[in-house]
Order: C-alpha cells, then structure tokens, then sequence
C-alpha cells in the first residue's frame, strides 16, 4: 500500500469539496480549484476528509494513487493558504516594478521585458529587487515563477540574474591565467 496514498486528506473548516463525472471541485476562501481524477482511483468524502483507494496492485494504479492524493491535499491546501515563491533579482542595474496587472523588468536587454499575470496569479514587488508570485495553484505558481526566472536566469560568473530565494548559485572562477 502506497504510504502517501493511504493518508485522508483533512477538509478543513469553510472548504467545500465536489467529486462529479470525474472532477472534483475544492472550493474555499482563496478561489475554487478543480481536477480531473483517473477514473481508476476510488474517492471517499466525508464531512471533514477525503480518502483516495484503488481498486487493485496493479503498476498502473499504485503510480496513480500517491498522485492523486497529492494533488487532492494541494488543492485543499491552495484554496485554504495558498502557496507563494519569492524570487530575487540580483546584480546592480537589474530590477522590476508591477505597472496595473503587468510586470515591467528591466533585466539589461535593449528593452523592458513585460510579463502578464495570469487569471489567479497575484504578482507583488515589495522592493526593486524582489518579486512575491502567489496564488492557489500550486502548480501554477511554480510555472509562473519558472517562466519568470527563465527571462534572466542567474549566470555562474557573476551571480547576475533572477534567481529563487532559497536558491545557492554555484559560482565559478574566471579566467585561469598565468
């Protein structure tokens, strides 16, 4: 038995849960979620957790049943916390600022590079040098702050580059020489 699998996923108090023709529906204080679920994996909603089963030890269904637990327990999480990456912009000249719904960088290119949140995505700059991407879906907040890290990721010479909080660049020595 799967031991991620096998855990219930606790709803907590003001979520509401769903589970119809397939996709179920998390709907709580931070927005409302939904997913499709496999239609092998065998769902159980109570009144306050949810317990994800399979039918049988095939290879198929043990992969699937972590997995679908999983992503049920960060739905729940997302709409109740939400999830939130912070990322830097290190080196001197580089820096971003939030102009209405869309972010302006300034990343040492011969132009702004101009980025568009998207639905459910929320994009703060408390200072020049630091981004804050939020939201309930965490895969969706991972994604954003991916594509926002590849405008400029961070080089191994200088360090130069957006680069997650809790990210250590290695850095490399330059030329050699005699």
């Amino acid at each position: 038995m799967s031991r991620i699998g096998k855990q219930p996923i606790a709803i907590p108090a003001g979520v509401k849960v769903n589970f119809n023709d397939g996709i179920i529906t998390v709907e709580g204080p931070n927005g409302k979620l939904s997913q499709a679920v496999h239609s092998n994996m065998i769902l159980e909603i109570s009144a306050n957790e949810i317990k994800v089963n399979r039918p049988n030890d095939e290879k198929l269904n043990r992969s699937l049943h972590g997995l679908t637990r999983t992503l049920i327990a960060n739905m729940v999480e997302g709409v109740t916390n939400g999830y939130k990456k912070t990322l830097e912009i290190s080196e001197g000249g580089y820096r971003a600022q939030m102009n209405g719904n869309t972010l302006v960088m300034n990343l040492g290119y011969s132009h702004d590079v101009k980025y568009d949140a998207p639905k459910g995505i929320k994009i703060e700059c408390p200072t020049p040098n630091q981004l804050v991407v939020s939201g309930a879906d965490k895969q969706l907040v991972g994604q954003v702050a991916a594509e926002l890290r590849g405008k400029r990721p961070p080089e191994p010479y200088l360090g130069k580059g957006i680069k997650y909080s809790d990210e250590v660049i290695r850095r490399k020595s330059g030329k050699a020489g005699k």
